[in-house]
């Protein structure tokens, strides 16, 4: 995935749909049963929702079978967290992974976590490294993975289990590294009152359906925003350098940079900004929105060839 200018979802045919990518039931650590996460969702006007339960031993394994919950008006992607292998740290790895078979094998003794990316990978799965500031990953360990596709660029569960989030700054390192890499937002919901992880970060994904394949697809190709609030409508790249940004009312509409480089707009009731970036030296960019009541939403990293 290059995440050039054309990339973006906006121009793309099909329609937005709204999901949340990280989710647990109670076949691993979550409080709520598969079909009631599944439930909530649906009557919370999301499209579609992916349980991903965590991929343990001590779980016996779970990838939740959802498919008997799908509809004409709501699907669900098939995942898991996958855990193998230790970070610098010692801690073990947190992985998304989207699109798995329900056969998916355990891990083996001998993999790596590299090795289990690549199987997941192979089997078409759509990799995201999780909640990265909620447990001080670093840019040396993702590295050692190998391609992923997006990193969680906010985390509800982690921004109330210890205030950690966002992790925007963890993603701007990597593409100082010249990585392009997507940015997807979560709720990670594990149903706890005392977590606030339900309604708080989401995807809107383009895709000319609402299949869980053109859903998957429309992910690998970076065919999405994210937010916590706010709405993305437009986002163009011009043949004549400017950003072309229209959106739902904000107080802010930025454009970022590498290191301190960025271009805002700031008012009441915002809905669009026009930005030359003609001079605007970076190599990529990345669009931001807040809302009066701060909430924000996000283009992917755009690289500016």
């Amino acid at each position: 995935m290059n995440f050039t200018a054309d990339c973006l979802p906006f121009a793309q045919p099909g329609r937005f749909y709204r999901g949340n990518l990280h989710g647990h039931s109670t076949n691993s650590d979550g409080d709520w049963r598969p079909a009631e996460v599944v439930r909530q969702y649906q009557q919370n006007g999301y499209d579609f929702v992916a349980i991903t339960d965590h991929f343990l031993e001590h779980y016996d394994f779970p990838i939740t079978d959802t498919r008997e919950f799908r509809s004409d008006d709501f699907t669900t992607l098939i995942g898991a967290e996958l855990h193998h292998g230790t970070l610098a740290s010692g801690d073990i790895w947190h992985l998304l992974a989207l699109g798995l078979p329900l056969d998916f094998a355990p891990y083996r003794e001998e993999e790596s976590a590299a090795d289990v990316v690549s199987r997941a990978r192979q089997a078409g799965a759509f990799l995201a490294a999780a909640h990265p500031n909620w447990y001080t990953l670093t840019v040396e360990d993702i590295e050692t993975l190998g391609p992923v596709d997006a990193v969680e660029c906010f985390n509800a569960n982690a921004d109330r289990y210890n205030d950690r989030g966002d992790s925007w700054h963890f993603i701007d390192m990597l593409l100082a590294r010249e990585q392009r890499i997507g940015a997807i937002a979560v709720d990670d919901s594990h149903m706890r009152p005392s977590r606030d992880d339900f309604l708080r970060g989401w995807v809107h994904v383009k895709s000319a359906s609402l299949s869980p394949d053109a859903l998957l697809q429309a992910l690998k190709a970076g065919h999405y925003y994210s937010s916590r609030g706010p709405a993305l409508h437009h986002v163009e790249v011009t043949a004549r350098d400017r950003l072309v940004i229209e959106c739902s009312p904000a107080v802010q509409i930025l454009a970022t940079g590498t290191g301190p480089m960025a271009l805002q707009a700031v008012g009441q009731g915002l809905t669009s900004a026009d930005f030359d970036i003609s001079e605007f030296e970076t190599p990529w960019l990345r669009v931001t929105v807040r809302d009066e009541y701060g909430r924000r939403a996000w283009t992917n990293p755009v690289w500016l060839e």
